[in-house]
């Protein structure tokens, strides 16, 4: 299936919840495992177990958007937007490298990064559809 028959046939609601659940799993795994993370990713301990934190009331505030009758569009723009800087915060950190990343800790970041864009496209284009 392509992203373009992907976009299609996943609602909204699934991606904004999908966007959730992978964050939440996401922020457990950043913040149970920053110690070991950290050597393999190049990426200070520190900065694995705040980010894994920080992914746990955006993984509530995804679940409680998408458990609305009617999601705001607003809330839905929202999101994609945060998504969007996620990902541009993501690629700096591989282009600027402040923290000596390793070769895995590039790979790690850049396919996060994408995750998130596909999540930030699913939205877009449920929002676009449901509009």
């Amino acid at each position: 299936m392509t992203l373009a028959g992907l976009t299609n046939s996943i609602s909204l609601r699934h991606a904004v919840l999908a966007d959730g659940i992978i964050s939440g799993a996401m922020g457990v795994l950043l913040f149970a495992a920053s110690g070991p993370l950290s050597g393999l990713l190049g990426l200070p301990a520190a900065f694995l177990f705040w980010a894994g934190i920080a992914l746990m009331p955006w993984m509530a505030a995804l679940v409680l958007i998408a458990r609305k009758d009617r999601m705001a569009g607003g809330a839905v723009e929202t999101v994609i937007a945060l998504n969007a800087l996620w990902v541009l915060a993501s690629i700096a950190v591989i282009v600027l490298d402040p923290f000596g990343l390793t070769v895995l800790g590039i790979a790690f970041v850049a396919a996060q990064a994408l995750a998130v864009t596909i999540f930030a496209d699913l939205q877009f284009f449920g929002l676009k559809r449901e509009g």
